[in-house]
């Protein structure tokens, strides 16, 4: 497995990923708020973030070239370089529960470490996502705060995970 540049025909591949409102939910929060996702909402919601060089995409993919997961890297505070956010965290179905997430995970960690100047990376996963957890979990990251999200579809509760590099 190795990480790449998310190109925009990822987006259809990704979409087809997201086969229930509750999986968008999990991995959207409410970003997208629309159920099912077009290629176009992607990378629609992505472009304008790309280029303003605090929001980097990341696909996975096989020897083949064939997609395993995505996620992406962000900078949440416009002045602060010292902290960044994983988002969007999602493995193509058919690898789910063996050890792709994790093997993802640990390549976006050494991204971070080799090719940005941070020293802390958080993500959310909501409550009852209890996989996704556990492979965060598995790879460093720590609860450090809760929070309710309004979504479309319920008010559920995001468990705030970090990882000190």
């Amino acid at each position: 497995m190795v990480l790449r540049a998310y190109e925009s025909e990822d987006s259809g591949v990704i979409c087809r990923w997201l086969r229930t409102e509750e999986e968008l939910y999990k991995w959207s929060a409410d970003r997208f708020n629309k159920f099912p996702l077009s290629e176009n909402d992607i990378n629609d919601n992505y472009a304008p973030q790309i280029e303003g060089g605090r929001f980097l995409p990341l696909t996975a993919v096989d020897e083949e070239g064939e997609l395993l997961g995505h996620f992406i890297i962000r900078y949440p505070k416009e002045d602060d370089d010292s902290s960044v956010r994983f988002g969007f965290v999602i493995v193509n179905p058919e690898y789910r529960g063996k050890g792709y997430g994790k093997a993802m995970l640990l390549l976006g960690i050494e991204y971070v470490k080799t090719k940005l100047s941070c020293s802390r990376i958080d993500l959310g996963v909501f409550v009852g996502n209890d996989s996704a957890r556990y492979c965060y979990e598995a790879v460093g990251f720590r609860e450090y705060s809760r929070r309710s999200c309004e979504l479309p579809i319920g008010t559920w509760e995001c468990i705030d995970m970090e990882m000190y590099l």
